[in-house]
């Protein structure tokens, strides 16, 4: 099975550093959504890790959150894409919980879901604790610029290997023409 993991903020929609509350404040990032049709396309079932801190501040809760969800992928079906799961870690940063990025608890459930080694897969995220929590794994990080991608790479400490595109677009059109 082909199979990438996308964090959400920041790499698939327009990230807040207010967190992303509503439906109405979830704005696709420009290409993104026909990225990920392109992947369908292509035989590749897609997974989506996210941290949600907001939920565990108050900020959302999980009704707010599937709503955002819901609008993401109605938009997806409406290019011709689909997401096969969400995972996410709605503990704050203090809870010290094993699925929050960049530990990989979240990977790891995401491996045994589909009953796959992550040894290799590519995990798409925009900031220094989604490609750690790939590293753990031995998944292939790639960061997009987008997001907060762009302090991520000035900040420096990439894991080894890390690939580097301006958005998940670049990413899958360097992926598909492969």
């Amino acid at each position: 099975m082909k199979l990438i993991v996308l964090d959400r903020d920041g790499v698939i929609n327009h990230d807040s550093d207010r967190f992303i509350k509503t439906p109405e404040e979830w704005r696709a990032i420009a290409g993104s959504l026909e990225a990920i049709a392109t992947l369908n396309q292509r035989g590749y079932r897609i997974a989506v890790a996210t941290n949600q801190s907001g939920i565990g501040r108050g900020l959302l809760d999980i009704a707010a959150f599937n709503a955002i969800n819901d609008k993401m992928t109605r938009q997806l079906g409406q290019v011709g894409g689909r997401i096969d799961a969400i995972f996410f870690c709605p503990h704050a940063a203090d809870a010290h919980c094993e699925c929050r990025k960049p530990k990989a608890g979240m990977l790891r459930e995401i491996a045994s879901r589909f009953g796959v080694e992550m040894k290799g897969v590519p995990v798409v995220g925009d900031s220094l604790r989604d490609l750690q929590a790939a590293q753990e794994v031995g998944a292939q990080s790639i960061l997009v610029t987008t997001g907060k991608g762009k302090i991520t790479l000035k900040e420096g400490g990439l894991p080894e290997g890390t690939e580097i595109y301006d958005d998940l677009a670049a990413y899958v059109s360097r992926l598909v023409a492969a």
